[in-house]
């Protein structure tokens, strides 16, 4: 009876049932893992030491993305079985070896090289295996398909800096957290979209997935971070949902996000992208020193400057995404190019808002402190 209801069960003629189990699976299974997590962190002093560069003051496991890796792992193992295996096993492996190699980095400290080494490998099997790969630009500058070389070349690229971008924002409570689950969001909404259900399946995960580490990641008595274990393991898999709807949205000509696909994934990764830029170059140009070396000229160190909390620095900056997320989405229906020079107007001025407004109130207030 099993054996005849599986074969003929199709997740999607009961999506939000499958979804929302999805979603409990992973929930479920991240929050149960937490108490061992800290257990065997405090046991064998596996913490974050504070220094010169960290705004904590107490040590702090890093095994959060520990949680994070094995709800996945149940998740993919158990109801992924009814999904795309080829896809949910490159995935699988793809995790396995940047847990592996997050931990390794969280426990010992790994070299920028081998780390470097071991994304490009992640990202190759998924390229390589099911060829999903970015195909072009979609039209923006003139661009639409380029040569094979030359897109698996530019598709590394977006894997390694997107999952670099996302170690490089893990610099506050909650921040690449709470950017990672409501980029999952966004991509769950668009896979439902496009009927694309493995994927699905893999978004809503994640979001299950981060919730539990979010409580305890905010949390001030039993506090956890992610880790780089965390950082690769959600940037990849943003870095693969990006591809993945980008390459199936080239594909077709007739699908629904054909002409505006690259700006919906610009969109949901605006802030990380954002903030890796501009920290780039300020090591190179202004301060002349490595673009990976530690500092706090961070964006939401910036935040914290000017007198918010880890909290609402992560809210402001998770709203101000959202914003623009919803905004890139109602103006689909433009051209391209117009929808890419918007966005990074629209972008650029969400992002400078309250440094701009702190410019303006600061200035009035020497210009009336001049004055008496």
């Amino acid at each position: 009876m099993i054996k005849e209801l599986l074969k003929y069960f199709k997740p999607t003629d009961y999506l939000e049932i499958w979804l929302s189990l999805t979603f409990l699976i992973a929930f479920v299974v991240s929050l149960s893992t937490y108490p061992a997590i800290f257990k065997v962190a405090i046991a064998k002093r596996l913490m974050d030491q504070p220094g010169d560069r960290s705004v904590h003051s107490k040590m702090t496991p890093t095994l959060g993305g520990v949680g994070i890796f094995i709800s996945l792992v149940v998740v993919i193992t158990t109801i992924g079985a009814l999904l795309d295996t080829k896809i949910l096993l490159l995935v699988l492996g793809s995790l396995t070896l940047l847990f592996f190699l997050g931990l390794k980095d969280d426990l010992l400290i790994l070299s920028p090289r081998k780390k470097l080494i071991g994304q490009i490998v992640a990202a190759s099997l998924l390229i390589i295996f099911i060829d999903t790969r970015i195909l072009g630009l979609s039209g923006i500058f003139g661009i639409t398909i380029v040569p094979y070389w030359l897109s698996v070349t530019f598709t590394l690229f977006v894997y390694v800096l997107v999952i670099n971008a996302y170690n490089l924002i893990d610099g506050v409570d909650g921040l690449a957290g709470c950017l990672a689950a409501a980029g999952s969001a966004a991509f769950a909404f668009l896979f439902i979209k496009t009927n694309d259900i493995t994927m699905s399946t893999i978004t809503v995960a994640t979001i299950g997935a981060l919730i539990p580490f979010l409580r305890l990641n905010f949390s001030k008595r039993r506090k956890i971070f992610m880790g780089d274990t965390g950082s690769m393991i959600v940037g990849f898999l943003l870095a693969f949902s990006s591809v993945r709807f980008l390459n199936t949205a080239q594909i077709n000509s007739n699908s629904l996000y054909y002409d505006s696909a690259p700006i919906l994934v610009l969109a949901i990764l605006f802030f990380p992208l954002l903030d890796t830029l501009r920290i780039f170059l300020i090591r190179l140009v202004i301060l002349r020193k490595s673009p990976f070396s530690a500092d706090q000229n961070h964006i939401h160190h910036r935040f914290l400057q000017l007198g918010f909390s880890h909290a609402q620095t992560t809210i402001y900056i998770v709203v101000l995404n959202l914003l623009l997320i919803a905004f890139v989405y109602h103006i689909a229906h433009l051209e391209i190019l117009f929808q890419f020079l918007l966005l990074i107007v629209v972008g650029a001025l969400l992002y400078s808002s309250l440094f701009i407004y702190n410019w303006v109130t600061m200035k009035k207030w020497l210009s009336e402190s001049t004055r008496t």
